[in-house]
């Protein structure tokens, strides 16, 4: 398991002035961090460092060490801000990791078994993956890296539900605990097929 680590600096220097004179002549992105018992709390990091950490997909449901002017403070991401065109990121928004205390983050899908599911290699089906990200709430040591989903068994014209999905002991998926039964995936009849079916 990868250790992920950021250094920080606080900052008194508030509001969008502040944070566009960061971003262009220090290379700095502007953060908050919140949540816990503390006030939340204006930071800057190097743009650099924090486009290194997001190269990792586990970093965004991993609680990371920041270390805020030398005092490090356990923090999960919780919003990202990305330049529209360009992608990078221009403000993030950290919360607070209090052991004991449950945190809601998301977490990536990792979808498995598409080419060999029976939809695709049985009856030609294509994949649609209708979402990438799950939003869960769990105590800090149960958070998973990512939550997997089985295609194996799926056939053309069936939906995946986020209640079909396996979360980990522990692991509640926060969307279900609301009622909203997402869907996930589907497997569909492919153009060409259709197209085929058509002319026949």
């Amino acid at each position: 398991m990868t250790d992920f680590n950021l250094n920080a600096e606080a900052r008194a220097d508030l509001g969008k002035g502040a944070s566009r004179r960061l971003r262009r002549l220090a290379s700095l992105v502007p953060a908050v961090i919140y949540g816990g018992d503390k006030a939340p709390q204006s930071i800057s990091l190097l743009a650099k460092e924090v486009a290194k950490l997001l190269e990792n997909e586990a970093a965004f449901s991993h609680v990371i060490s920041l270390s805020v002017d030398g005092q490090a403070e356990n923090v999960v991401i919780k919003a990202l801000q990305r330049h529209p065109a360009k992608g990078y990121v221009m403000h993030a928004d950290f919360q607070r990791v209090v052991a004991g205390q449950k945190l809601t983050a998301h977490v990536p899908l990792h979808f498995i078994n598409e080419e060999t599911s029976v939809g695709v290699k049985q009856q030609g089906g294509e994949v649609s993956h209708t979402i990438s990200e799950v939003e869960v709430s769990c105590l800090p040591k149960d958070l998973p890296e990512f939550i997997e989903v089985d295609l194996a068994k799926v056939e053309v014209g069936q939906t995946v539900h986020l209640s079909d999905l396996k979360a980990p002991a522990g692991v509640q998926l926060v969307a279900l605990a609301h009622g909203n039964d997402l869907a996930v995936a589907n497997i569909h009849a492919s153009r060409v097929a259709k197209e085929e079916g058509a002319a026949e």
